[in-house]
């Protein structure tokens, strides 16, 4: 009679999660989060696909502010709908994914509202003036498209492109096909940080950033389970 083998290997254990930041605990900086003024409110739209919860920043960045809104899904029926409340599009701005680039246009601006020709707009002081709150939408460069295509409300917001001065800091761990491509913290940075002139926004967001970069590296070093090596992605379909 044959007998049942029991694998003496035992099961590997599961590693908890932060309830706030959602990584595992190892990866986890929450406590070292910083809270920050903004008079622009945030609101983050999360692709439902994007699972990269190693890497990912909308969580650490949404942490930062009380006036930060995180949402997961593919479509809501108004920017009011997803804010649970009644404003004006109008007002609010969006960090546009298509392919004007900042560096293609004549001006000395980092942070430019465009027109739906890609185009400068007039009177970008007052424009910027009027803007009660940024959207930015987080996944990869399909995802974030799909969610553009599946809200037409989003063509009542004004679009802002970026033109940062120096690529992501993600560097090797996530490879960006354009050179002005940030990560979720590292666009807020830039546009909150401007919008309400405050250099603190932007300094602490990118230490936020920096910090969780350095705490993958050193526990992908010591732990590589834990945080494995990003795995090479398919170039056909691009990030932002």
């Amino acid at each position: 009679m044959s007998q049942k083998i029991q694998s003496s290997a035992a099961a590997p254990e599961e590693i908890p999660e932060c309830p706030q930041c959602g990584k595992p605990m190892p990866l986890c900086i929450c406590d070292s989060i910083e809270p920050l003024d903004s008079k622009i409110e945030l609101l983050i739209l999360q692709h439902p696909q994007e699972q990269d919860r190693l890497l990912g920043s909308a969580r650490l960045t949404a942490l930062h502010f009380q006036n930060a809104t995180l949402k997961i899904g593919l479509s809501w029926p108004s920017l009011s709908k997803a804010l649970g409340r009644t404003v004006d599009p109008s007002r609010w701005a969006i960090l546009y994914l298509g392919s004007s680039k900042v560096a293609d246009l004549a001006t000395e601006a980092d942070i430019v509202a465009i027109d739906r020709k890609g185009e400068i707009e007039e009177g970008q002081r007052a424009i910027f003036k009027d803007i009660e709150g940024v959207i930015l939408l987080d996944g990869t460069w399909s995802q974030a498209k799909a969610l553009w295509w599946r809200n037409a409300w989003m063509l009542k917001c004004r679009r802002v492109i970026l033109g940062p001065a120096h690529p992501s800091l993600y560097g090797k761990l996530r490879r960006e096909p354009r050179g002005d491509g940030l990560s979720t913290i590292e666009a807020a940075a830039m546009l909150l940080g401007r919008l309400n002139k405050s250099e603190q926004i932007e300094t602490t967001l990118l230490g936020a950033f920096e910090r969780m970069l350095a705490r993958y590296r050193q526990v992908q070093a010591i732990t590589p389970a834990i945080a494995p090596k990003p795995k090479k992605r398919d170039w056909r379909r691009k990030r932002k």
